[in-house]
């Protein structure tokens, strides 16, 4: 992004960009078709940033927000991406405000970065940026140079924004039921959602403790009737994790590995269908560049159910079956070409278990120094309808963006 210019004397920096950016579908027929037509994504923004420090520093100020058009649901909105105050004097430093976290070392995989994702965002287009979203919550980092630390709060829950009927032709086991009901976890202190992440360096590696309490973000759906529902109500159940990950250079490349447990505290004896059992997660990856301009990735990532025989079990007649194992293989490749003014990438994931896959092609042209135009495509598909790749086989689109930022 283009730096900060000064304005109105004093600390005060100002930045923003204008952007657009369309998705079209890709190979759906009329009869497959939405509402909202040939289009997942039709929209225009002003992002403008603002940050700052009081003259004599320790206080300083962070806003970002964006006004857009959206042209598919023709409406106008404002988005306040973040806004935080923020202190700091010797090793603390204090932050206040809508604010957006980033934990873990996966690339695109998140265990024990648990904080909201905006997947609708990554899967019709928008600049990856927009998959973290901001949440008003409380950071403390205390540094020194053994160890730092950080603690994070967030008094008021936000779920994952995940693809819905609205835009996008995805699996509902309950598409007869319209009588759904959203049930967020209260505004108690209670609730309150605790986050915290303890690291240092270990022998040339960065390593990191993490632990969290709060909810799953992934609303689960509970029924009012198994065999004959009028009702659906959306549920959040209760959640802590505890992880760690380690990540540095190893035989010429970077080597990334992170595990977390998820204790699905709400039903640990895993007899209810509806709360997810309690997973180990862990992910290895090995990233490196073979020659000039050029980076591979590669990642592999497993999450596996405890008592599983629990889970057959409990699960109603009919209803599609996880695997105890689920895997999952990522590739990244990246190539910048014209003294780096062009980017072509691709990441892809594939499943083996799930049997689906996703692939996002796409091709960045820095035309100008303030202009930038980015061509891509996300392209879905798997053997069953039921997994979560698998649902979007419908859902291939082609996007474009372009944005200039002063």
């Amino acid at each position: 992004m283009a730096p900060g210019r000064p304005a109105f004397g004093g600390g005060l920096e100002w930045h923003g960009f204008v952007q657009a950016d369309y998705a079209s579908r890709l190979g759906t027929t009329r009869r497959d078709k939405l509402g909202s037509g040939d289009f997942l994504l039709g929209e225009e923004r002003l992002q403008l940033q603002l940050s700052g420090s009081a003259p004599k520093g320790g206080v300083g100020y962070f806003a970002k927000a964006d006004f857009f058009r959206d042209e598919v649901d023709s409406r106008a909105d404002v988005d306040v991406r973040e806004a935080y105050l923020s202190y700091g004097k010797g090793p603390v430093d204090i932050r206040a405000g809508r604010q957006i976290h980033t934990w873990g070392v996966g690339d695109l995989l998140f265990i024990n970065d648990l904080f909201p994702k905006n997947y609708v965002a990554l899967f019709s287009g928008r600049p990856m940026e927009y998959l973290k979203t901001g949440v008003g919550s409380l950071k403390t980092s205390l540094y020194s140079d053994q160890l730092s630390l950080d603690l994070v709060a967030i008094p008021f829950f936000e779920p994952d924004r995940l693809p819905t009927s609205s835009r996008f032709l995805v699996f509902d086991p309950f598409q007869q039921v319209t009588n759904r009901v959203d049930s967020r976890p209260r505004h108690d202190l209670g609730n309150t959602e605790l986050a915290a992440r303890l690291y240092r360096p270990i022998l040339g590696f960065d390593a990191a403790l993490y632990a969290y309490r709060g909810f799953f973000r992934t609303p689960y759906m509970e029924p009012d009737s198994m065999t004959a529902p009028t009702k659906l109500t959306m549920v959040y159940p209760r959640l802590s994790a505890y992880g760690a990950s380690i990540q540095g250079n190893a035989a010429g490349g970077v080597l990334s590995l992170e595990a977390g447990f998820y204790d699905s505290r709400q039903d640990r004896a895993d007899a209810d269908s509806v709360i997810p059992n309690s997973q180990t997660r862990f992910l290895a990856g090995y990233q490196r560049s073979p020659w000039t301009d050029f980076t591979a990735g590669l990642q592999y990532y497993g999450e596996y159910m405890h008592r599983y025989d629990r889970y057959e079990a409990s699960l109603p007649a009919g209803f599609p079956k996880q695997d105890r194992l689920r895997q999952l293989l990522t590739l990244r490749l990246t190539q910048l070409l014209k003294y780096q003014a062009w980017r072509l990438s691709l990441f892809s994931f594939w499943s083996p278990t799930d049997q689906d896959f996703y692939l996002i092609p796409e091709a960045a042209w820095r035309v100008t120094d303030e202009l930038t135009a980015t061509v891509g495509a996300n392209v879905f598909g798997g053997a069953r309808s039921t997994t979560f790749l698998g649902q979007l086989d419908k859902n291939d689109n082609l996007y474009l963006a372009m944005r200039y930022e002063f």
